[in-house]
């Protein structure tokens, strides 16, 4: 039996190409799946349980992708919704979904598969020694868990497919790996399981495996022995290099992929062109593991920000930055120390220098003199108004601090007034766990919600 995959996008929210999207829905899929979101834009997401994407955009994106799954007549599943996939996430996709629903007239039965944590709950895990790390992952205690704001498990296969055993005609689902929503049909219906996890990894971000990955939309078919890569859109083409290529993204090692319940092992695979589109693969290897787990994540407060934005173009201080920098840091902590009565660690300063090193710091090894250099100031303190005032402290000696004693006092730029901007709360990821499951629902739960 061949399992057709509809995938419209690597995620909802980034477009589609409609008429790529037409010519999928032509080749009859039994399924359209497409990614909600990711952990790409950092912590804040989970932490407040929003979506980056605008509302206005992902309403016209999943408008579209609804009338598709109308025509098709196929389920229609989203997974990680709402960027993070918290349940304030779900709840807001669901409602655009209702919103949809009923502008078009559409009655339908939605599957939500929930995946977010009671910090409680996750506490007395860890504590009974069910939360395990993952490499490099930080130190946490019990006490931890109880300052998240959202904690998540990230669903599988078996998660994906216990919803749509519901018939249901969309799914929405919380937090899911990338590939689980496009791995699930093919095992349900008995294709080969090492295929279903690779074609779902090659296929988790749309047409990024092919040569115009900006399109989106692309076709994976899996059958008993291995699948194969269609891109839809005109002029876009997969071959061996790009399919295979896809497996050193976002993953540490290109041969093996962990997934709740074993990994995935590309080692035997081949990959071979059909044609100057699509790509065969075969090969794929599915290792169920002893014990069935499933990534956890969570993000917890992490102060209050102040930031500033200074330019240096003067020669004299573009050389000299990171001196002027480390010097600016040591003179203006020491007067917020004195004067605001702080220990050290209650506070952070940071001086970024963008055109220099700003992404890399210390570990930066290219070495060109810029003509220009942007200083982003950054502020962390336990409260927002701390963090301003200790900005306000900031503010002259990014404005005017020279070098050396002796020298003509200088004046930079600040493109904003004030100069002062308030981040408000910060956040920061603070597991990188597993947890393991005797039942693969039992950290997770399933609604049923008719519309129309």
């Amino acid at each position: 039996m061949t399992t057709r995959v509809l995938i419209p996008s690597g995620a909802l929210g980034l477009n589609y190409d409609q008429v790529a999207l037409d010519r999928g829905i032509a080749m009859k899929p039994d399924i359209i799946a497409i990614d909600g979101g990711s952990t790409d834009s950092g912590p804040a997401y989970l932490g407040r349980g929003v979506s980056k994407y605008s509302r206005a955009s992902t309403k016209v994106e999943w408008r579209g992708l609804m009338e598709a799954r109308a025509k098709a007549g196929v389920p229609l599943v989203i997974g990680t919704s709402g960027t993070c996939g918290a349940d304030n996430a779900v709840d807001w996709m669901l409602d655009i979904t209702r919103e949809i629903a009923t502008d078009l007239r559409q009655s339908l039965k939605i599957a939500v598969l929930r995946c977010s944590q009671d910090t409680a709950v996750m506490s007395t895990a860890f504590s009974d020694g069910r939360i395990t790390p993952l490499p490099a992952a930080p130190n946490v205690t019990a006490d931890d868990f109880a300052t998240c704001t959202n904690i998540v498990a990230l669903a599988g296969a078996e998660q994906i497919a216990a919803a749509l055993e519901t018939k249901a005609d969309i799914v929405i689902a919380g937090r899911t790996t990338d590939t689980a929503i496009i791995a699930a049909l093919p095992i349900m219906r008995g294709n080969d399981a090492g295929a279903a996890w690779h074609g779902a990894k090659i296929g988790e971000c749309g047409a990024l495996c092919a040569s115009n990955p900006q399109s989106g939309v692309v076709m994976v078919e899996f059958d008993n022995d291995g699948f194969t890569v269609i891109p839809l859109a005109d002029g876009a083409q997969a071959t061996p290099h790009t399919v295979s290529a896809h497996m050193l993204y976002e993953n540490s090692d290109p041969f093996i992929l962990y997934e709740p319940g074993g990994y995935l092992d590309v080692t035997d695979a081949t990959y071979a062109a059909l044609d100057d589109t699509r790509v065969r693969v075969t090969g794929s290897k599915w290792v169920p593991s002893d014990r069935y787990t499933v990534k956890l994540e969570g993000a917890r407060p992490a102060g209050f920000q102040c930031v500033l934005l200074c330019l240096l173009r003067d020669a004299h201080y573009v050389k000299n930055a990171q001196i002027w920098a480390n010097d600016i840091i040591s003179k203006c902590r020491s007067k917020v120390i004195r004067r605001l009565g702080l220990a050290p660690e209650e506070f952070g300063i940071e001086l970024r220098l963008m055109g220099q090193n700003a992404s890399f710091g210390t570990l930066e090894t290219h070495a060109a003199q810029p003509h220009e250099i942007g200083v982003l100031a950054i502020v962390t303190a336990k409260s927002n108004a701390l963090a301003m005032e200790i900005g306000q402290f900031l503010n002259p000696y990014l404005l005017h601090h020279p070098l050396t004693q002796a020298e003509e006092q200088p004046t930079f730029a600040f493109p904003f007034s004030p100069a002062e901007i308030s981040r408000g709360q910060t956040y920061e990821f603070c597991l990188n766990h597993v947890l393991t499951l005797d039942d693969p629902m039992s950290a997770f739960r399933l609604e049923q919600v008719q519309i129309g």
